[in-house]
């Protein structure tokens, strides 16, 4: 039946009516915001709490603050805190609250770094943990002064990594991993599902690894304790320490309650006596612009997130995936930022440990024709591995921190040959095809000779034909010797400047000002920091019914995240990728999920 005239109208006026009142409430909200901003007293101490997920970039959405949606703490977002409060005179001091935070070693340096950078500006910092194991004590021994409670403990027993097989778990399933490794030595991302024990190469890495982090936390101790390097390395040895022997062995700077904590702060501000601490939570203080503090002004720089396992599509999040690089998101970010003639250059910060072979080579083409545009520089944080090295290889310039796991040049093809968890189901299957190779994924059978040689093919196509060359000429090096350094060997930064496969160690700020330096804008200017693509305002995010809490299935799936052991969470994060090598994609990722503790 065809609308009236008088209900189209009618129809159009309720509209545009409800358009102007969500305008309304939005400006309303926005108004509220600016004019809740917090006033930061002269001589106040930032208190920074560096706990819990911290994932590298979320976007301020001032909507979802009107709401009063709590959102999450980031770790970038923390940095820019410091940032921040190194040039605010009204900041005196820096209290950091470490609980920890889940973050890789990387981006521990990069806030030591950071720490050390706000600390030019005369100002102290504090450290307080209630109990630190190697990770918090790390990152505290920045600080100027290192305080745990009397009850508090010190974990520093040194480092231990750990690899997980589930090669047991699929022989009582009945299911076996057909693969095809390039790099067989090093490439050991299938050995979880071949293997019950490290390969002799996967040993070789991670104990060339864990040489390099003990070496450089035992170093940084020794450096900021002032104590020799053989003193530190028997604490370390008769670790845990409890806070009096902690502070008898000069690892920290006292043994007090947060309250004692305080009063020193306020002796080292000139504060009066029984004059109160004033104090400023990062929550408040992120609401200060700042461009109220001369910062991010200027020019612009795109900065695009890269941060997750590689797979095609969009970029996402979930409790059980985790956070995933899309391609489709990717691509458009770059390509938006190189044809913005506003931008002047792009960082990319890349925090993956690789993926679909596709994606990656996707976003190296995007970065490739962005290059003919503006400078491109990659920030490595914790890991840039495998397909996360293809995306950054052809940059002009690469920054890692030494501790960021990269390199990890291979490939490999699989797929799960699951007929005996078929018969134990008392389940049969038939193949009717037509085609000498129209059968290549079944998952009732191995591959047979012919179709396990093309399968090499393929892989020896993307390692072989497009991951090697084109590592060698973003990196200025022949492919013999990239094929030497890469066969699915896992670097350090350290290792990976060594072998020409990183420029300069650093964080996102030494990324952004490199990008600077190279768009040819002044070097004693701050830049703006632009993320490419624009945050999608939480109004959208919030009748999205795939990401909203409103919907139940971002809730329901993180009720059964939370249910589950931390292990199986991590396998999850890998299976969405794994499944697409039933449709034949090659995946370029790190050999193993490195966890060192």
């Amino acid at each position: 039946m065809a609308m009236s005239k008088s209900a189209k109208v009618l129809l159009l006026l309720g509209g545009l009516f409800i358009g102007l009142f969500i305008i309304a409430v939005v400006a309303l909200l926005f108004a509220a915001t600016s004019m809740n901003r917090p006033s930061v007293s002269d001589n106040s101490v930032l208190l920074l709490t560096v706990s819990g997920s911290m994932p590298d970039f979320v976007p301020d959405d001032p909507f979802a603050k009107a709401l009063g949606v709590q959102q999450p703490q980031s770790f970038t977002g923390l940095l820019t805190q410091l940032r921040k409060a190194k040039v605010d005179s009204r900041i005196g001091a820096v209290m950091l609250e470490i609980n920890f935070p889940d973050i890789g070693w990387a981006k521990a340096d990069e806030l030591r770094d950071a720490i050390a950078d706000f600390k030019y500006s005369g100002k102290p910092v504090y450290a307080y943990m209630e109990i630190g194991t190697n990770r918090e004590y790390y990152i505290a021994t920045a600080a100027d002064r290192i305080f745990l409670p009397p009850p508090g403990d010190l974990y520093i027993n040194g480092f231990a990594a750990e690899a997980m097989f589930y090669k047991g778990s699929l022989d009582k399933l009945g299911i076996e991993a057909d693969v095809i490794q390039i790099g067989p030595k090093y490439k050991n991302a299938p050995d979880r599902y071949t293997r019950t024990e490290m390969s002799d190469g996967q040993r070789e890495v991670i104990n060339a690894v864990l040489d390099e982090y003990y070496s450089r936390f035992t170093n940084a101790i020794a450096e900021t304790r002032k104590k020799p390097i053989e003193d530190v390395k028997a604490a370390v040895d008769t670790a845990p320490h409890n806070a009096s022997q902690a502070l008898k062995l000069g690892l920290i700077d006292g043994a007090l309650y947060r309250e004692h904590v305080e009063e020193e702060l306020r002796r080292a501000l000139n504060y009066r006596e029984n004059e109160p601490l004033r104090t400023i939570r990062a929550s408040q203080y992120r609401e200060i612009p700042s461009e109220s503090l001369g910062l991010n002004n200027g020019e612009k720089v795109a900065v695009i997130f890269a941060s997750g396992a590689i797979n095609v599509g969009k970029s996402s999040s979930g409790p059980l995936a985790g956070e995933m690089v899309g391609s489709d998101t990717v691509v458009k970010a770059v390509n938006d930022a190189a044809n913005d003639e506003s931008v002047k250059a792009i960082v990319l910060r890349v925090d993956s440990p690789g993926g679909s072979a596709l994606a990656s080579d996707l976003m190296w083409n995007a970065l490739e024709n962005a290059k003919r545009n503006k400078p491109v520089v990659v920030s490595m944080a914790d890991a840039a591995a495998s397909g996360g090295y293809y995306i950054a290889c052809n940059a002009n310039k690469i920054v890692a921190q030494p501790s960021t796991i990269t390199g990890s040049i291979g490939v490999f093809l699989g797929k799960p040959v699951i007929k005996g968890l078929y018969d134990w189901l008392g389940i049969s299957s038939e193949y009717v095809m037509r085609g000498r190779n129209a059968g290549i994924f079944r998952e009732t059978v191995k591959w047979t000779p012919e179709e396990r040689e093309k399968m090499t093919d393929q892989a020896n196509t993307i390692y072989f034909d497009n991951f090697i060359p084109k590592v060698a000429a973003g990196r200025g090096k022949s492919v013999e010797e990239i094929d030497t350094i890469g066969q699915g060997r896992v670097w350090t930064g350290t290792q990976a400047k060594e072998n020409g496969l990183v420029d300069e160690f650093g964080g996102l700020e030494k990324a952004i000002a490199i990008a600077r330096d190279l768009a040819g804008l002044p070097s004693d200017r701050d830049v703006k920091r632009v993320v490419f693509p624009a945050p999608r305002p939480f109004f959208e995010t919030l009748l999205n019914p795939e990401e909203s809490m409103l919907f139940g299935n971002t809730k329901t799936e993180k009720a059964i995240a939370d249910s589950l052991p931390a292990d199986v969470r991590r396998a999850f994060r890998y299976s969405s990728l794994f499944d697409r090598m039933t449709s034949g994609d090659a995946m370029l990722i790190m050999p193993y999920e490195l966890r060192i503790k």
